[in-house]
């Protein structure tokens, strides 16, 4: 069993819910618009109780592995969009950003959209209805690691770097373009 099967939780629990609630100026019109509406995406803003990183899901499944199997693991996380979205530390957004252009490493990792203050995304429901598509890039989203309780863990943009290092640079014969698609080097057998 991997990643994607043993730490998959699809839904929010109660503390999970409030800990994204917070994200909003008005939690508690947060909180009643899910109760009315449990299966619509929401919009929330950055930089107060979470930043986001955007990565293309093809690169953004090998830096959760490398997370996992080697690191510390992840706070929430969620696809919308063909998009995997990384919930981090309020601030590690930029900060990653800068450290990506600053490092050698950046341009074997692909771009990625870091979301921080000022900035706002899209997450997926709070709820999934039974009928909603599943296949990537469709619906309304999903939650891969929901947020269960009120204080997750979010890593920071130093442990996202050395994830996003060892993920561009890990992948064997294959590697990832701009778009996210592997790209195998057939030329050198």
């Amino acid at each position: 069993m991997d990643i994607w099967t043993q730490h998959s939780v699809e839904y929010l629990t109660v503390a999970g819910e409030a800990w994204l609630a917070s994200a909003s100026e008005y939690p508690r019109s947060l909180r009643a618009l899910w109760e009315a509406r449990p299966w619509a995406p929401t919009v929330l803003p950055c930089g107060k109780a979470f930043d986001v990183i955007s990565l293309p899901v093809l690169f953004g499944r090998r830096v959760l592995d490398e997370l996992w199997s080697s690191g510390p693991g992840c706070g929430p996380v969620a696809e919308h969009r063909g998009r995997l979205l990384l919930f981090v530390q309020p601030a590690a957004g930029p900060r990653l950003r800068r450290l990506l252009a600053w490092e050698e490493w950046a341009r074997d990792v692909p771009p990625l959209l870091c979301h921080g203050l000022g900035d706002a995304v899209t997450v997926p429901p709070v709820r999934q209805l039974f009928d909603q598509p599943a296949a990537p890039g469709l619906g309304a989203g999903r939650w891969i690691v929901a947020p269960d309780t009120r204080e997750p863990w979010l890593p920071g943009a130093d442990v996202l770097l050395w994830a996003c290092v060892r993920a561009a640079r890990g992948g064997g014969d294959e590697q990832v373009q701009e778009t996210g698609q592997p790209v195998f080097d057939f030329g050198s057998a």
